[in-house]
């Protein structure tokens, strides 16, 4: 069975840096695309990171551009989300989710995603 496991989150203060985890297993790794999204108490889950299979392309919401980078580790079968200069607004539950290469979906479609993890608490403080 596919088990995403996300790790990392905690209280940081603004400005301050986190780096987030996912491992994964029950599947190919090296054939699965995987995103990071974020969703807010009372907010939609929103987009905000995804890389490809190959690792050689990396997807960005706006609002973290720049700030956030996403990176993969094959042979760890795991893939990152360090987060700097972290302001309140991305205070959230951050998803670790993941895809089959072949889906043909936007890589910010967060139905496109068949794989998800438990999610973990990120809160940024004033």
């Amino acid at each position: 069975q596919v088990q995403l496991v996300e790790s990392g989150g905690g209280l940081v203060q603004a400005g301050g840096s986190l780096r987030l985890s996912c491992t994964a297993s029950g599947l190919t790794f090296r054939q699965y695309e995987f995103g990071w999204f974020r969703q807010a108490p009372r907010t939609e889950r929103q987009f905000v990171a995804a890389i490809t299979f190959s690792g050689g392309n990396e997807y960005y919401a706006n609002s973290v551009r720049g700030r956030f980078t996403i990176s993969r580790d094959n042979p760890k079968n795991t893939v990152y989300l360090q987060m700097n200069s972290l302001k309140p607004e991305d205070t959230a539950v951050y998803y670790c989710a993941a895809r089959h290469m072949s889906e043909a979906a936007s890589y910010n479609d967060n139905t496109s995603y068949d794989k998800w993890g438990q999610g973990t608490q990120v809160t940024v403080s004033s």
